[in-house]
């Protein structure tokens, strides 16, 4: 071979080496900043069509603008919605401990209970549902905001306060946080809610978003 062949093959090889060591310092930079963030933490979300953005693009709903926020306010945190529409307090003791084995939060937002009381479901049975979600979530080691909801005063002052008092209870029983109720900004203003007079409307969903937040977010430290 040549001595020009030779010297060129030598740059060659030369240029080739830096190139190699400046691709694994760089990877090695990423991968010591991807260690340090470390994987997003879980906050999972159990509630029903109110948390589910019923009638509205799921990206409207006031869960959906809390992992938006979250983003911005409290990186290395991610929102998982297992929110189903209809659903009652039975149907989320049923499915949280696979959500929980699924997703393994480290905050569990239950928002349930107000199927069951349109429903007229009895208040002790209620009770025990939210009880053994909330027993679930802090077994798995989560921290858990439990979200009350309110009945219309037609199902008689006995029942209305009673399900009222049921989060409370349980809230206190199980040392968890609570925020009584979910519509209370939006609660007394009929244009705020869709035609069936239940499900609010997308323009008041960042509302509920900053109801929930102040009681969530200290759960995020």
């Amino acid at each position: 071979m040549s001595q020009g062949y030779m010297r060129e093959r030598t740059r060659t090889a030369g240029v080739l080496g830096c190139l190699v060591v400046t691709l694994a310092v760089g990877l090695a930079t990423l991968g010591a900043g991807a260690a340090e963030a470390g994987p997003a933490r879980t906050v999972l979300v159990m509630g029903d069509s109110l948390s589910a953005a019923y009638g509205l693009a799921p990206e409207e709903g006031w869960v959906a603008l809390t992992a938006e926020r979250m983003s911005k306010e409290t990186p290395g945190w991610r929102v998982v919605n297992a929110s189903v529409s209809g659903e009652t307090t039975a149907g989320g003791a049923s499915r949280i401990e696979g959500e929980l084995a699924r997703n393994k939060p480290a905050v569990v937002v239950i928002a349930l209970g107000g199927n069951d009381g349109l429903r007229g479901l009895p208040l002790k049975q209620t009770r025990a549902n939210l009880e053994k979600m909330v027993g679930a979530a802090k077994a798995a080691g989560a921290r858990v905001l439990l979200v009350g909801m309110r009945m219309p005063p037609n199902l008689g002052k006995a029942y209305t306060e009673g399900f009222t008092a049921n989060f409370r209870t349980v809230a206190e029983a199980h040392q968890v946080a609570l925020l009584p109720f979910l519509l209370e900004p939006i609660a007394m203003d009929r244009s705020s809610f869709q035609a069936d007079n239940i499900h609010p409307v997308a323009a008041v969903q960042s509302k509920l978003r900053d109801h929930v937040w102040p009681a969530l977010a200290p759960l995020l430290k």
